[in-house]
């Protein structure tokens, strides 16, 4: 690393700020010019380099970053609306890789927005809109049949909130879904892992075809770790996704079809009078 960028690295510093979700913290890369990391209250939510927007560091943003490719011819634009924001990272990738797409993020956290905005900005060429409210209130202002594509990635205190689990909310998914249009959700879950077998029994009820990609020890209830569930009406690039998924630095395994139902193991869906928040990650999972 020459003289200049090592000056350029020891500018950066730690940026924390009080936001409504907890103590926001952007922590700069020191191996990457303009790469950040995003934890709140000390747990990682979204890594984004402004140079390359391309670069999805976190393993399940990889693998949601495959469902981005595979969900339209490449390059095509979409329309893709994005529950949860984070740094925006996934937002960032479809505008880079499918410029021209209108893309809608909804997220709570109007402080956090305003810290992201303004340190790390989003290019007006991107077509990105962003509105600060709760997910399901703001995935219901979509109109019917928009969404080429909905991405829910939606963390409260490191649990997704119980009313983005449910039937109920998926019904509201399908509305915003164009025909043959992707849902991918990041589901975080540990040993014996009912709550993911519960939301995948859930997407089972409102969609034909299911895949989840996840590391093979999570599969297996060795660790707490993420998993991402992908489904539509239409036939899932499966054998695709099972290639990148396979060829990732840390490869997940992609399951399906039968392995998938009984994997789900007599899971019943989850309805808004019995839906829960994720579970909370053990404190070993950030250290």
């Amino acid at each position: 690393m020459g003289k200049a960028r090592r000056r350029r690295q020891s500018e950066r510093e730690d940026l924390a700020v009080q936001v409504d979700g907890g103590l926001a913290q952007l922590v700069p890369d020191p191996d990457r010019a303009r790469g950040w990391t995003l934890l709140i209250d000390g747990a990682p939510q979204s890594y984004v380099d402004l140079d390359d927007p391309e670069y999805l560091s976190f393993e399940y943003q990889r693998r949601l970053g495959h469902v981005v490719d595979l969900c339209a011819p490449a390059g095509k634009p979409v329309r893709a609306v994005h529950l949860g924001g984070g740094a925006f990272t996934l937002a960032r990738y479809v505008a880079a890789t499918r410029p021209r797409s209108t893309q809608q993020v909804v997220e709570r956290d109007a402080p956090l927005v305003e810290l992201v905005r303004s340190t790390l900005p989003l290019p007006p060429r991107d077509r990105i809109r962003v509105r600060s409210a709760d997910a399901r209130d703001g995935l219901a202002k979509v109109p019917d049949g928009w969404a080429d594509l909905v991405i829910a990635d939606v963390f409260s205190g490191a649990r997704t909130p119980a009313h983005l689990t449910s039937t109920e909310f998926l019904d509201e998914v399908r509305r915003a879904l164009a025909p043959g249009g992707i849902y991918a959700a990041n589901i975080a879950d540990g040993p014996p892992l009912p709550y993911l077998r519960g939301q995948i029994a859930t997407a089972a009820a409102r969609f034909a075809g299911l895949a989840l990609i996840a590391d093979p020890a999570v599969l297996r209830g060795k660790r707490f770790g993420n998993a991402v569930l992908v489904a539509s009406d239409a036939p899932l690039p499966v054998a695709e996704l099972t290639r990148r998924s396979a060829s990732d630095p840390h490869p997940g395994r992609v399951q399906h079809g039968r392995e998938l139902r009984d994997f789900t193991g007599g899971a019943v869906p989850v309805t808004d009078h019995a839906a829960v928040a994720s579970p909370a990650p053990p404190p070993s999972v950030f250290r």
